[in-house]
């Protein structure tokens, strides 16, 4: 392997041609050029989270996807974990019924643990607590959601700080389905709810996928929802890349991110004014 180069482009211009992959795990902002760099330079390449900073650089990364012939995965926990999975394939095969409406929420000591750290920074980070924890929410959501949204309202909150710490969002999708999301960057502990709601049962489980249940009927409380053993972030990307493994969470689904996150902030830069997506 390459000696540890901290010039980048030093290292894609002297070892590249050496290099098969590259898992990308920078500041928010360096995610679109680096990644972008590695795909020309011919790498497979796995990306932290959240992809990109805005839909326009999710469209042009697609496009170099596209263009190199190379695998780009995002490294979201919750698209790539069994349980969110398991969930999409039983809401896309209807054993929920039809699906009414989607509830989420996250929660961390967010505002204190990050203060004065790059997090926290605008530029670097491009958004605060919704975009960096909170990204789990927002991909999680449209992953399970499996459309776009039309339609959305957004409520921040910065609590004095140069990034939002507290968020309130309201969504259609473009079957008609409304979706909310809520996230608290100042909250005691740590945790999250995700909540499907459909004609036949509820589907529960979380952010970053760490559980799955069903509610059957109001005589019965949640069901754990058996799912496969997860191989870990790293090992599906190698399988992805061998291909034993469908892309679990490919651009595309971060692509449908980056326009809601674009529109959540244009949305609340106008107190809440309705934005169209579509």
């Amino acid at each position: 392997p390459p000696q540890n180069e901290p010039d980048f482009e030093k290292l894609l211009s002297d070892y590249g041609s050496e290099l098969d992959t590259a898992f990308i795990v920078t500041p928010h902002n360096m995610h679109y050029p680096q990644a972008a760099a590695c795909l020309e330079t011919g790498l497979d390449v796995l990306l932290e989270k959240p992809m990109v900073m805005n839909a326009e650089e999710a469209e042009k990364l697609i496009a170099m996807r596209d263009q190199a012939g190379k695998l780009l995965v995002v490294a979201f926990n919750g698209s790539m974990s069994p349980n969110v999975r398991t969930a999409v394939k039983m809401l896309r095969g209807g054993d929920l019924g039809e699906v009414l409406s989607i509830a989420a929420t996250v929660w961390q000591s967010w505002n204190q643990a990050t203060a004065g750290a790059w997090r926290q920074i605008p530029e670097i980070a491009g958004g605060g607590f919704l975009f960096d924890t909170g990204a789990h929410m927002l991909n999680t959501v449209v992953d399970l959601a499996g459309e776009e949204f039309v339609q959305v309202s957004a409520w921040l909150d910065n609590r004095n700080r140069p990034v939002d710490i507290l968020g309130v969002i309201i969504g259609k999708l473009k079957s008609g389905k409304l979706v909310t999301m809520h996230g608290s960057g100042d909250a005691a502990g740590f945790g999250s709810d995700v909540r499907v709601f459909g004609t036949k049962a509820m589907l529960i489980t979380g952010v970053w996928g760490e559980k799955l249940e069903v509610v059957w009927s109001r005589e019965k409380g949640p069901e754990p929802v058996a799912v496969p053993e997860s191989l870990g972030t790293w090992q599906q990307f190698l399988a992805v890349r061998a291909g034993t493994l469908a892309n679990p969470c490919p651009p595309e689904v971060g692509l449908r991110m980056a326009k809601l996150w674009d529109a959540i902030k244009q949305s609340a830069a106008q107190n809440g004014m309705p934005i169209d997506l579509l």
